[in-house]
Parts: structure tokens; sequence; C-alpha cells
């Protein structure tokens, strides 16, 4: 055999083993991974990704499109922010005021309706559903036990563990919350075809209620509870109950595990476009209500947009907490620089979608989310 022909062996063997290894050791969930990421010549996930997964529509009905402001894009960009526009790829960019869309702005690849990936706002739209399936009686309230919905969770304090716990980011369950590294908890959420096994070999290792840690295994947890209790796909459940009812202008795609699983990753995934995202923000600014219909709990937004532990100001329940210029708002976040920035005082929404964020962070968030915020506020002259 010729020197060639034996490193070729050499390789193929090399190769089989590390794939057998992969799947005797349960890491097979990598390979898809490799494939989505890297053989499509990306680093990470990204915001087009959600096409290489099965996904679930969340059905839109009759579009009821933002009324565009009087003064609808008749105000310059600022340098800055053009700048950063570029230098983090943002694919749109959107403020409302007074519930009209008063600027606009789409890379050249994403024109409105495009969807990306949402990431980690999903989280505030799980949490959302938590508040309807309250109202609507399928859970008793945030105080309500997850072991009434899965007595075989595990953990010494399993007893003691509520919805709420999950909600506000609180739940003592021990999951490792690492990005990079392809062996864990995360990644295997990301990639794997049943995501409930995964989340069921959790065990609530530390008291909840305690204080605030951010856990994404927290929310897709609790997608699992809400999904249990209103016993229908949550695609459906937010369709119904906020999808048509807010006239969203698309439909949206929720990822899932996989199609023989089908459970959806609440913890992030959900494609949309700016504007309907946007809308999530405007009915919590709105008390639940749109256009004279109560969706949701006034209380129940009150709460979610209020923090619960006096050391952790910046979360509440499913939504992040600022007062950056000195103004109030609640934020729904993602991990590449997706936000919608609420504030209520000034009746004003800022949302950005991009490929990027800041890799530098100020009192718990990335330093892009404030520049898009002061660049937004000077554009409207709102700074003092």
């Amino acid at each position: 055999m010729s020197k060639l022909r034996k490193v070729i062996w050499g390789i193929f063997i090399f190769i089989a083993i590390a794939l057998l290894g992969l799947y005797v050791s349960g890491y097979d969930y990598i390979l898809k991974g490799v494939r989505v990421v890297y053989m499509t010549g990306h680093t990470t996930a990204f915001i087009d990704d959600y096409e290489y997964f099965d996904n679930r529509v969340i059905d839109n009905n009759k579009p009821q499109p933002l009324p565009q402001h009087p003064a609808y894009n008749q105000t310059e960009t600022t340098p800055t922010l053009d700048s950063i526009h570029k230098a983090l790829g943002t694919s749109a960019f959107l403020v409302i005021k007074n519930d009209q869309i008063w600027h606009e702005y789409y890379a050249d690849d994403y024109q409105h309706p495009r969807l990306t990936n949402s990431f980690s706002m999903a989280k505030s739209i799980t949490t959302m559903l938590l508040g309807k399936a309250i109202e609507d009686g399928y859970i008793e309230g945030l105080n309500q036990k997850v072991i009434d919905f899965f007595p075989n969770l595990k953990g010494e304090f399993v007893q003691e563990l509520s919805v709420g716990d999950l909600a506000s980011m609180s739940s003592g369950l021990n999951w490792d919350e690492n990005y990079y590294s392809p062996f864990s908890m995360t990644a295997q959420a990301y990639y794997d075809q049943n995501i409930r096994d995964l989340i069921l070999s959790l065990a609530v290792d530390e008291a909840p209620n305690q204080s605030f840690k951010y856990l994404s295994g927290n929310t897709q947890l609790l997608g699992m509870v809400i999904e249990k209790a209103i016993n229908q796909p949550l695609s459906n459940y937010l369709s119904d109950s906020f999808w048509k009812p807010l006239g969203m202008e698309s439909h949206a795609l929720w990822q899932l595990d996989g199609l023989d699983s089908g459970m959806e990753k609440t913890y992030c995934c959900i494609a949309s476009n700016a504007r309907d995202f946007s809308k999530i923000g405007m009915l919590y600014k709105n008390h639940g209500k749109w256009n004279n219909q109560q969706l949701l709990d006034s209380t129940f937004t009150a709460i979610s947009t209020q923090h619960k532990f006096e050391e952790s100001p910046e979360y509440g329940y499913g939504f992040w907490l600022s007062n950056h210029l000195g103004k109030e708002s609640f934020i729904m976040r993602g991990i590449l620089g997706q936000y919608v920035i609420t504030v209520p005082e000034d009746n004003v929404i800022i949302t950005r979608l991009g490929h990027e964020r800041s890799t530098v962070k100020i009192d718990g968030f990335p330093e892009d989310m404030y520049v898009y915020m002061e660049e937004a506020y000077k554009m409207l002259n709102l700074n003092n």
C-alpha cells in the first residue's frame, strides 16, 4: 500500500472513530451544528439560521399595519448611528413614537417583512404566554409549583420551584449557560432533536427565589410547563392569543427541536420582523390593551416590567430593565443585538435587529444597546 493510501485510510479511520465517539457519548448533535454553522460560512448561530431547522408557523390573520408618523423618515440619522449600523451589521432599525412609525431603516437584503431570528427575545414572548395561560385558567398563578406539571423533576429544592421562579430567572436549576463550548447545554439545546430530555435531566440544586441568575434552561422549562398546561402547541396558542389579535403583518416561525418531538425552543428562536416584534413592546406599554381589547392582564404586564430583586434591578419577569438616560425602560433582548426598547414615559419604542452586538458590557447591557437609544433620542430631540 502506497504512503498516500495509508494517509487517506488513516484519515478515514480517524473520522469514523470520531463520529462513532460522538454518537456513543451523546454529542452527535454537534454534527448538525457543524453543518448549520461552519458549512454555511459562519462561526456561530446567525439571524437566518431558522431556515436550517424545523419550524412551526405562528399564523397571522388580518394584518393591521402600523401607521406612519407625519414626520416619517424626515430626520437624518446621526453619524454615530450610521457608523454602528455598518460596524455591527444592522438589518433593521425602527423608531416608533406615539404608536406610529417615526423612523425606519433596513439593510439592502433585509427589507420588510423579511424574517430574522429573535434569539432570546423569545423569552419575553414565552413569559407573555405564561401571563395568558394564568388569565385563561390553565395555570393557577406565578406561585404554582413546577412539580404539579413535571412530578419527576429532580433536585433537593424541587418542591419549592414555581413557574414565577422560572420566569424571573431565579430557579436554582443546574443549567450551564455557556454559548461558546460545543459540549455545553446551550449548544445541545440548540441542535439536539429532543430538548425535553435535556431539560428533564436537570435538577434544582439550589434554593429558588433567592437571586437572579440568567439561565436559558429556565425559559425552556417554563415553555414545557405552559405547553403541558394548555395541551396544545405553543405556536398555536401564541397565534390565537396575540399574533392574530395584534394584527401582525406577517406570519412568524417558531423553531422546533425536531418534527418528532415538536417542542418549541422557548428560550430562543422566533423568526419575525421589526414591526411585528415592536408590537409586543407596544402591547406591554399599553398595559396589555390593543384596539380597546384587553389581550393580557394589566397586572401581569406591570409585574413583568418591574424588578423582582433589589440587588438585580436589571430584570423582571422575561424582560430586561434599564434606567439609561434617566428613562425607565423595559427591553426584549437577543444575543446578536436584537432589541425592542420600550420607554413608556416618552411613548417611544426603539427596535434593532442585526448580525452582531458589542462585546463590551456596561451594567450588564451590551454597549451598543445604549448607543441605539442615545442616537434615537438625539434624532427625536428628546434628551432634555
